[in-house]
């Protein structure tokens, strides 16, 4: 079955030590791990799970201690749009290529989350375009 707007469509595992991480949810799930394949990104894919989830190597702390929720959307605009005008905050979309655009949000009570659109026309050339455009 298709996602439909409003499901979960991902997670991510958010840590400073991602062999630690990948050890410790492979003992307490059994999880197993392959490389995103995108090339020049340490993000390691969870293999087998539903939703889609991943370990996100971070270079620095993060202020939120808990995994990233992505929601999906089937048009991140008019959802980022919706999320502002409902006294919500959300950061601009950013291009993953190969497989769409994301974009983190808060709710009004400040918890944290992130919205996915998919879209595997999304290549390199377009992210450079996205920002370029930004610029």
């Amino acid at each position: 079955m298709e996602p439909k707007s409003g499901d979960i469509v991902h997670f991510e595992i958010n840590t400073r030590d991602p062999e630690r991480a990948k050890k410790f949810y492979s003992k307490a799930f059994g999880w197993k791990y392959k490389d995103s394949a995108m090339p020049g990104i340490e993000y390691y894919l969870i293999d087998g799970v539903t939703p889609g989830g991943a370990i996100n190597p971070l270079a620095q702390d993060s202020k939120v201690k808990a995994p990233t929720v992505y929601f999906g959307t089937d048009d991140i605009d008019a959802t980022l749009k919706k999320v502002r005008d409902g006294g919500g905050t959300a950061d601009e979309k950013q291009p993953i290529p190969g497989q769409g655009w994301f974009a983190g949000c808060t709710d009004p009570d400040g918890n944290s989350f992130s919205l996915f659109q998919s879209d595997p026309s999304v290549t390199m050339e377009t992210e450079h375009e996205h920002q370029e455009a930004r610029a």
